[in-house]
């Protein structure tokens, strides 16, 4: 339990998919513009990491790893089929970005509307294919970790859009200087939120 805890507090925070990694910056920009698409956004992010991450856990576990297919028979030992990682994950993602798409078309016309082209653009997320890929190159044990990695790394990028969205809507009524209105003190902005989640670095893991 307490190594379950810990990679969902070092997915949050240390190893942030914004400030760590820089994934995810094209909708991040585009959508912080308001707190409320802000939020929509970053609970649909949520949903689809925690939903694909272990899924495609499983998909390594059991079919795509050196020797995964052994569970078939043991002539399929040797089999590698790694090589369709890339592939098959973002077969699963474009699915669960569909659904989360179904389904706030449904129940929340007005988000839908607000979220625009860059909702069914979370298939193409580099954060959403990243935590995927994150999860493979880190070999975790067990489908938990998977998940928890999933669910916090989707809530370290729900926190960074909102954060930043929060902020742009009040510097809104601040004197920034002409050629920095904009994407330009967004940048400077998520510079200095990515040094202060850099303060993280020294939780105790």
């Amino acid at each position: 339990m307490q190594e379950l805890f810990n990679i969902f507090v070092k997915s949050i925070f240390v190893d942030n998919m914004v400030f760590a990694y820089f994934l995810g910056m094209c909708s991040y920009l585009a959508v912080s513009k308001t707190v409320q698409t802000s939020v929509g956004l970053g609970i649909a992010v949520i949903f689809v990491l925690g939903i694909t991450v272990p899924v495609d856990y499983l998909l390594n576990e059991y079919i795509l790893r050196p020797g995964a297919l052994v569970w078939l028979d043991k002539s399929f030992s040797d089999v590698d089929l790694s090589f369709l990682s890339f592939i098959l994950f973002i077969a699963i993602i474009a699915s669960m970005v569909q659904l989360v798409e179904m389904v706030i078309e449904k129940f929340s016309p007005a988000l839908y509307s607000s979220l625009g082209i860059f909702l069914p653009l979370i298939a193409v997320n580099c954060a959403i294919l990243g935590g995927s890929l994150f999860m493979q190159e880190r070999e975790y044990q067990s489908i938990a970790q998977a998940t928890s990695f999933g669910l916090g790394s989707g809530i370290g990028w729900f926190l960074a859009i909102v954060g930043i969205a929060a902020i742009r809507e009040k510097i809104r009524y601040s004197n920034v200087p002409g050629p920095l209105r904009g994407l330009g003190i967004t940048f400077i902005i998520t510079g200095l939120m990515g040094i202060a989640f850099m303060s993280f670095l020294g939780i105790k893991l």
